[in-house]
């Protein structure tokens, strides 16, 4: 039987239970996809005979069109129902996963990647969505951190996998592990999790605002990856784009970005955070998996689960992070664990040729996955609280977009800004002269983010 809009439940309960085990399955499809590829860049790249360019648009192809549909995704499933976009999203997720793993060279990857981040697009804000809309107010920050903190490990967990699957046969592997997964995740959804929507619907959905979004990012993308003659069109297309974007959210009379949402200080400052956060996150798996593979000499394997520790801190301390961020209040844990990311990013600068594990990996990446277990479920629940209840898929599409775009701009710029182009991922000279200035130009952000968070985020979010 399909639930219907329900009382709100509680953490405890079986129906909570159920929320966040859907909402988490689902999510954590794509934060696994955005991360799983990484250390399968250069066995698709010999496989396919793919140039660095192409490996960057199978990473950031993905980012891309998640990215530009979240805001819509969030915006439809307010009004038309989050779990039956979440739905539709998992299924579209699944079939575009097929796909992927089906591809016979770069360009339809490429392609069938785009189309996984429309269906990520559209699953990723409802499954939030869906605990803000579903929880008691009271108990929405546990829930959170048990998502964040499942959903986190899903991410970490992703070079791990990805190494894991590659050694056990393919690369191909990494894409056909969604679809058991999703189905899991839609018998769930549509078994156990009740519906919900905004107090105020509407029919409309801002098409112009949702193509506009994604001119803007795909042209910026495009200019900083391809170079050339064409990048500045590009690059002139995605800044006409966003000045038009804002324009017409501003004026436009459904919105799916509402504008005044960034008139409270701590939402605004919440985002900003979250585009350098994960700006550095996820240029630091880029690169940490490129570097171990191809200077240090380790397999897929290997280097996969080098980064183990980050899945074991998230699952131990996410949910733990959550309440004590509802007890001393956000400022404290968002400063703290981007400034310990960032110095464990110092101590992960020596990767070399030489490396060993245990003195060269291990501490640096430990002490990053600490920080990023104190920050994600508090800066989560941060954006959530200051908006309303009424805009929770809104809210979770921004800061959702405002995630995947720091990843995907991170990763496209990086590359080019420190001398990496054609097949030099491939080449340890060349990569281990670009790992160190990319590791501390990721340091740099996350201490920046550190300093905004303790500036600008307040001791307290008002209930």
């Amino acid at each position: 039987m399909v639930p219907s809009v329900a009382s709100p439940v509680r953490m405890g309960t079986a129906t909570g239970r159920w929320v966040v085990a859907a909402a988490t399955l689902g999510s954590g499809m794509t934060l696994l996809d955005g991360t799983v590829v990484n250390v399968a860049l250069r066995t698709i790249g010999a496989d396919l005979e793919a140039s660095l360019a192409q490996l960057q648009w199978i990473n950031n192809g993905y980012l891309l069109t998640l990215a530009s549909v979240i805001l819509l995704g969030g915006s439809l499933g307010d009004r038309f129902g989050r779990r039956r976009l979440f739905v539709i999203g998992v299924a579209w997720f699944a079939l575009a996963s097929l796909l992927c793993g089906l591809a016979p060279n770069a360009e339809i990857l490429v392609v069938a990647r785009l189309l996984q981040g429309v269906g990520g697009g559209l699953l990723t804000p409802g499954s939030l969505a869906m605990i803000q809309g579903a929880f008691v107010r009271e108990e929405r920050a546990p829930a959170i951190g048990a998502w964040t903190g499942f959903g986190g490990i899903a991410a970490a967990i992703g070079p791990f996998l990805g190494g894991l699957l590659i050694g056990a046969g393919s690369w191909r592997l990494i894409f056909w592990v969604n679809l058991p997964i999703a189905l899991l995740t839609l018998w769930l959804a549509q078994r156990h999790v009740p519906e919900s929507r905004s107090s105020h619907p509407s029919g409309r959905f801002d098409v112009a605002g949702a193509v506009l979004a994604a001119l803007a990012l795909g042209g910026v993308t495009y200019a900083l990856v391809q170079g050339g003659g064409g990048a500045l069109v590009a690059g002139a297309v995605g800044v006409l784009s966003g000045i038009l974007f804002v324009a017409v959210e501003r004026r436009g009379r459904e919105p799916m970005l509402p504008l005044d949402l960034f008139a409270d200080r701590t939402f605004a400052a919440a985002n900003a955070m979250t585009l350098l956060m994960y700006a550095a996150l996820g240029a630091v798996l880029f690169f940490l998996v490129l570097q171990l593979q191809t200077v240090t000499g380790w397999s897929p394997l290997a280097a996969g689960m080098a980064t183990l520790p980050l899945t074991i801190c998230m699952l131990l301390l996410s949910r733990r992070t959550g309440r004590l961020a509802g007890t001393i209040g956000p400022r404290i844990p968002m400063t703290v664990g981007p400034l310990a990311m960032g110095c464990a990013l110092l101590l992960l600068l020596s990767v070399d040729a030489d490396t060993v594990y245990w003195t060269g990996v291990l501490p640096g990446i430990t002490l990053f996955g600490l920080g990023l277990s104190c920050t994600v479920a508090p800066l989560t629940a941060t954006v959530l609280a200051a908006a309303p209840d009424r805009l929770a898929g809104t809210a979770s599409g921004v800061n959702n977009a405002v995630a995947r775009t720091g990843t995907l701009l991170a990763v496209a710029a990086l590359p080019p800004a420190v001398g990496l182009s054609g097949q030099d991922y491939a080449d340890p000279s060349a990569l281990a002269a670009a790992y160190p200035l990319a590791v501390a130009a990721c340091a740099a952000l996350l201490g920046l983010g550190g300093l905004l968070s303790w500036l600008l985020v307040p001791h307290r979010i008002p209930q």
